[in-house]
C-alpha cells in the first residue's frame, strides 16, 4: 500500500463524521492493510461496538413472529403482550382445529333431535373452559417457565391469556350455534353457562392447579345437567331461567373469589 490512514481519519470514521467517498476509500484500504485495521480498532469505542454486536446477536437469535403475533401487532397490541399471547397453547391453529371438529360434531348431533341439541348445549360451554385451562400453568403450557420470567405478575398474565382464549372460543362456539337446526333461545342458552364455568375454574385455580380445577368443573357441569334433565319433566331444564340465574350467580361469586385471592397466583409463582 502506498498510504496509511492517520488517527484523525480513524476517529472521524469511528464517530460517523466522515463523508461517503472517504469512508468507501478507507473501507477498501482496510481490506488489505493490517496496520490500519489495528489503528481503527484503537480509535473505535469498545462499549459502542459491544452494544452493536449484542443488538445484532439478539436480532439474529430472535424467533420470527408467528402469524398470530403479526396479526396482534397489526391490531395495535403491544409487542410483549403479542408475544405472550402468540405462545398460548390454546391460541394455536391445532387447538382451533380441535375445537372446530368438536363443535362440528355437536352441530351434527343437534340435527338428530332434542338429545342432539342437548349434547351441543353441554359441549359448547366446555370449549372455552378447556381453552382457559390450557392457557396457563405447569404441565399444559410449554412456555410456562418463560412466562414466569416475564416482567409481569402471574395474575395479569393469566387474565390476559384467559380473556384472549375466552373471546376466540366464544366466537367459534357462537358461529357453530348459528348452524343449529333452529335459531331460537337454545342458540344462546350456552353463553352464560360458559362464562360461569370459566369463572369457577379460575376461582378454583387460586387453590388448585388449572388442569385439576377445570376437570372438576367440567365433571360437575356434565353431572349437573344430566341430573337436572333426568329429574325434570321439561327439556333443557338446566338452560331455562333458573339455570341462567344460577349461572349468573356463579359468575358473580367467582369474580369475587378471584378478586379476593388473586395474590395466590403470584404466591405460587414465587415458591
Amino acid at each position: 500500500m502506498s498510504w496509511h490512514a492517520d488517527t484523525s481519519l480513524f476517529e472521524a470514521y469511528a464517530s460517523g463524521e466522515i463523508d461517503g467517498a472517504r469512508a468507501l476509500s478507507l473501507e477498501a484500504h482496510l481490506l488489505e492493510c493490517t496496520s490500519c485495521r489495528e489503528g481503527l480498532a484503537e480509535a473505535a469505542d469498545g462499549d459502542a461496538l459491544e452494544a452493536a454486536w449484542a443488538a445484532i446477536a439478539r436480532e439474529v437469535r430472535a424467533p420470527a413472529p408467528r402469524v398470530a403475533e403479526r396479526l396482534l401487532l397489526r391490531a395495535g397490541v403491544p409487542d410483549h403482550i403479542a408475544r405472550l399471547l402468540a405462545a398460548t397453547p390454546s391460541l394455536r391453529l391445532s387447538w382451533f382445529a380441535a375445537i372446530g371438529a368438536a363443535l362440528a360434531f355437536g352441530v351434527a348431533a343437534a340435527y338428530a333431535g332434542p338429545h342432539g341439541v342437548l349434547l351441543f348445549l353441554v359441549l359448547a360451554p366446555l370449549v372455552p373452559l378447556a381453552g382457559v385451562a390450557a392457557a396457563y400453568g405447569p404441565g399444559v403450557d410449554p412456555t410456562y417457565e418463560i412466562g414466569l420470567a416475564a416482567p409481569m405478575r402471574s395474575f395479569r398474565l393469566l387474565l390476559i391469556r384467559s380473556l384472549a382464549v375466552l373471546v376466540t372460543s366464544l366466537g367459534l362456539a357462537g358461529i357453530a350455534a348459528l348452524a343449529l337446526p333452529r335459531l331460537d333461545w337454545t342458540a344462546a342458552a350456552w353463553l352464560l353457562p360458559s362464562l360461569a364455568l370459566c369463572g369457577a375454574s379460575l376461582a378454583l385455580s387460586t387453590a388448585w392447579s388449572p388442569a385439576r380445577a377445570a376437570g372438576t368443573v367440567a365433571v360437575s357441569w356434565i353431572a349437573t345437567v344430566l341430573v337436572v334433565e333426568g329429574v325434570s319433566r321439561v327439556s333443557f331444564a338446566a338452560f331455562h331461567a333458573n339455570g341462567q340465574i344460577v349461572s349468573l350467580a356463579l359468575v358473580v361469586v367467582s369474580a369475587a373469589v378471584i378478586a379476593r385471592r388473586h395474590d395466590a397466583f403470584d404466591m405460587r409463582r414465587n415458591r
